[in-house]
């Protein structure tokens, strides 16, 4: 019998974030995975959104960015069939990575074994049981069969997760009848880019830039000028149901865009081929005694471009928890605020992602004003900017006590001046513990912030404009309660001692 203190089922980006987080503080994950090797099936094509910040914070951003073999791409996102445009913004809102999953999860597999994370491939589990005081796992590996037990057990196995089937969790929602292909692909010379990001194809004419709809589906083709490299999209209502093992062909891809389009698209090429269809479901709870959820396995959203933010932020959420738990100080209920506050994230991220469904899946002339009159919108930098926050899942506030507006919010990155020079509120976030940040020389505040200098760090910094005269962050980079500006002693040591207890466990010292 292997035992450790979590297991972790699905070595995805989810899995493999989730292990490391772990390590990070100071737990020992098991990590099982049924294939033997990374798949080389393309699926996502790039991280965006919160995630990228919450890198920024582990220092990690720099190394991810490094990885990309591409040029970033103009701030230019799909939604439901028209286009956030945010080239026109110096600080846009929503931001993306161009890095293929595969690259991901070699670098998400390199940060957990650089920490330490036991990641077993071609492990497969076929079994699982619980009760009052462990999970056990029984298990099919290479040299035959064993069984795992944990304190806890989190599954990150996928849209068909057996983990939830077995938990016994509902996963309602609905199934869209249509299938997506995307494709980064090279056009061969005899088709012309031309300046404004059309095509020109011989025999049929011009394919504008942008989204072209079609009684079959939707087209929609991304350029840049010079480059013979461009992204497709199509989307058909189908009702086959492909095996995710099963690469899409560029043969499979051409006969899409054919019976789209009516027009055969000559391909010299592929970066990335992926198909995928559209579902809205999330499970009607993301913990059941000791198993837990997160990413696809908790939720699937119908949208691009968003599954990898939530799982990667839930894995995040979680972490911290599951170790306060495991090292015995968690306050009560701390590790159900996983449930409270990733159900609510999701249940954002999926408002969104059904309202893009409206938008792409109507045919008629309503649904084409629809269209146009948000497109309208999009074009005044409020609405713009707000839709961004919501795509990036930025604009999420988790429930916390007080009134300060950045209480539940993630924390902004401030730059900082300390008695050691300059830093940033992120490099103080890159060992993943919490911190309380003094912006205003608060020493009425910081005393009391003494009694958990064994769980949070405590910092002493000037910052233009500050937002608040004190911070205190959690491990996931949300501000769990903020001072107002000269907020009075009276009022804010009582918040302050009720948010460290309610969050980071009993002091040292009793008040």
């Amino acid at each position: 019998m292997t035992n450790t203190d979590v297991i972790i089922v699905g070595a995805g980006p989810t899995g493999l974030m989730l292990a490391a987080e772990l390590r990070l503080a100071g737990v020992r994950p098991l990590l099982l995975e049924r294939q033997p090797q990374r798949r080389d099936t393309p699926k996502a094509g790039g991280l965006g959104g919160q995630i990228l910040e919450l890198l920024r914070h582990r220092g990690l951003l720099d190394r991810f960015q490094a990885a990309c073999t591409g040029p970033a791409p103009a701030p230019r996102f799909p939604f439901g069939g028209v286009h956030l445009d945010f080239t026109q913004l110096t600080d846009p809102p929503l931001h993306a990575l161009p890095l293929p999953q595969q690259e991901l999860e070699r670098l998400l597999e390199e940060r957990a074994g650089e920490l330490g994370a036991d990641v077993r491939r071609g492990h497969q589990v076929v079994g699982v049981s619980q009760d009052d005081a462990a999970v056990r796992v029984d298990v099919q590996g290479p040299d035959g069969p064993y069984q795992a037990s944990a304190r806890y057990l989190v599954g990150c196995d996928g849209a068909r997760s057996r983990v939830r089937d077995r938990a016994g969790i509902g996963f309602p929602g609905t199934t869209y009848p249509e299938v997506n292909r995307l494709a980064q692909v090279t056009l061969p010379e005899t088709v012309t880019v031309l300046g404004n990001g059309d095509l020109d194809v011989p025999g049929f004419g011009t394919i504008r830039a942008g989204f072209t709809r079609t009684d079959q589906g939707l087209f929609g083709v991304g350029s840049s000028p010079g480059s013979q490299a461009v992204s497709l999209y199509t989307i058909e209502d189908e009702s086959t149901e492909y095996d995710d093992d099963v690469p899409m062909t560029l043969t499979e891809l051409q006969d899409s865009v054919h019976r789209v389009l009516g027009v055969h698209l000559p391909l010299a090429g592929s970066a990335r081929l992926s198909r995928f269809t559209f579902k809205a479901r999330q499970a009607e709870r993301y913990r059941h005694g000791r198993i837990l959820l997160a990413g696809d396995a908790a939720h699937l959203f119908p949208a691009t471009g968003v599954a990898l933010n939530a799982g990667l932020l839930d894995a995040v959420n979680l972490a911290w928890k599951l170790a306060a738990d495991l090292d015995g100080w968690a306050p009560s209920g701390l590790l159900d605020t996983y449930h409270t506050e990733r159900h609510l994230a999701g249940a954002r991220t999926m408002l969104h992602a059904r309202a893009q469904v409206a938008l792409r899946r109507g045919h008629d002339p309503a649904a084409e004003a629809l269209r146009e009159v948000f497109s309208e919108l999009l074009t005044d930098e409020q609405p713009l900017r707000r839709m961004g926050a919501l795509v990036a899942g930025s604009d999420v506030r988790y429930p916390m006590s007080g009134s300060h507006p950045l209480a539940g919010t993630f924390a902004p990155d401030l730059t900082l001046h300390t008695d050691q020079g300059m830093t940033s509120l992120a490099e103080l976030m890159h060992t993943g513990r919490p911190v309380l940040l003094d912006l205003a020389g608060r020493p009425d505040l910081r005393e009391i912030a003494g009694d958990w200098r064994h769980r949070v760090d405590i910092h002493v910094a000037k910052t233009g404009q500050r937002p608040a005269d004190v911070l205190l962050i959690r491990p996931d980079a949300h501000v769990a309660w903020a001072a107002a500006l000269d907020e009075p002693a009276g009022t804010a040591a009582p918040a302050l001692r009720e948010a460290l207890s309610g969050w980071f466990g009993t002091p040292l010292t009793s008040p």
